[in-house]
């Protein structure tokens, strides 16, 4: 591993708010002050590829990044733009709420859900 991917990789572990490529860029800047965008692109790519981090779409915004390798969905969050982890409740079978096709075998799941936190 480069030491540039153990950069963008630090900063995924750092702060695990789903950043975009560019939020990568200008964070691991202060540490590797002549780092290119095209090099965080290429570490974010090779990472991804290697399964150490997820990417995430969202519509037609820039793909985000998640460090966070467990079976979870995403809830986006509207009104601010967070999106949080969402984890499946323990003993939840996929069967259970979905109507898969006959003989599915499902290798990976991505649920987004949208909406607006209520403030207290």
């Amino acid at each position: 591993m480069t030491r540039q991917r153990q950069e963008v990789y630090r900063i995924l572990m750092q702060e695990r708010n789903h950043p975009t490529a560019n939020d990568v860029f200008m964070r691991v800047k202060d540490r590797l002050p002549n780092i290119s965008l095209a090099t965080v692109y290429n570490c974010l790519e090779a990472l991804v590829q290697h399964g150490i981090i997820r990417q995430v779409n969202f519509e037609r915004s820039s793909s985000r990044y998640c460090s966070n390798l467990q079976e979870h969905g995403h809830f986006h969050d509207k009104s601010t733009g967070v999106i949080h982890d969402v984890v499946f409740k323990p003993g939840i079978n996929l069967t259970d709420v979905l109507d898969l096709p006959p003989g599915a075998l499902v290798e990976d799941v991505e649920i987004t859900l949208r909406g607006k936190i209520a403030t207290a």
